[in-house]
């Protein structure tokens, strides 16, 4: 273990909640540990943060050496730091969420991992340490943000329908929205574009949306605030 750890801050790591968005339910992506302790439990993903690494670009890199996971959207959520939460020496860590779209992502296993694997959130096996804390904050703190930034878009596949979009937001919400007043709002922000192309998928034969990024850079240099 020694020479694993040589490189690495032995009391401090990052830990990470990825919510993905799939069949209608928001989900998170678990991994099952290779090495103790809690071998064989399902956990968040997580490590610990190199000597010299900033905390960003080791969140990005242990995601990416647990999961196969890059280039996604992240956001810290806060430092859980319970003295008992690692069972071997005091670990503070850092918690992150990211946002993906599982239909753009290749999961794989990587350091530390046997198995990989997404779960509904209302279907969690019994976490490790302090995981489900970690959850928690996070789903919370999603659901905040989800309100007033458009990262939403994130959990979508690039193409979607406005029936997706509205499921998406109720899911995430954990409540049901009026149908009639959610697309009025979308509408009038004017951030989705109309591909004008249809969801053959579906039986109601809906139209396909994009999200305009670019517009709503533009807008929010202009002073626009998103809020739904």
């Amino acid at each position: 273990m020694s020479h694993i750890l040589k490189d690495v801050i032995r009391n401090l790591s990052v830990d990470c909640v990825i919510f993905g968005f799939e069949n209608h339910s928001l989900e998170v992506l678990l991994i099952k540990r290779a090495r103790k302790p809690s071998i064989g439990r399902w956990a968040l993903p997580g490590g610990f943060i190199k000597k010299e690494e900033l905390v960003d670009d080791a969140a990005n890199r242990i995601l990416q050496e647990t999961t196969g996971i890059k280039n996604i959207y992240m956001e810290e959520v806060a430092i859980f730091d319970k003295v008992d939460r690692y069972p071997k020496w005091r670990v503070f860590t850092l918690g992150y969420f990211a946002l993906i779209s599982p239909e753009k992502y290749l999961i794989t296993t990587g350091i530390d991992t046997k198995e990989v694997k997404w779960f509904k959130i209302s279907d969690l096996p019994k976490l490790p340490f302090d995981h489900q804390d970690i959850f928690n904050t996070s789903l919370e703190k999603l659901r905040t943000r989800v309100r007033y930034r458009p990262i939403g878009f994130e959990l979508l596949p690039k193409k979607f329908t406005l029936p997706q979009l509205q499921k998406l937001y109720e899911v995430v919400l954990g409540k049901k929205l009026d149908k009639r007043n959610f697309r009025k709002k979308i509408s009038g922000m004017n951030l989705i574009i109309n591909t004008n192309e249809i969801d053959i998928k579906n039986k109601r034969k809906a139209t396909l949306y994009m999200f305009d990024k670019k517009n709503y850079n533009k807008l929010k240099r202009e002073g626009f605030i998103f809020e739904l």
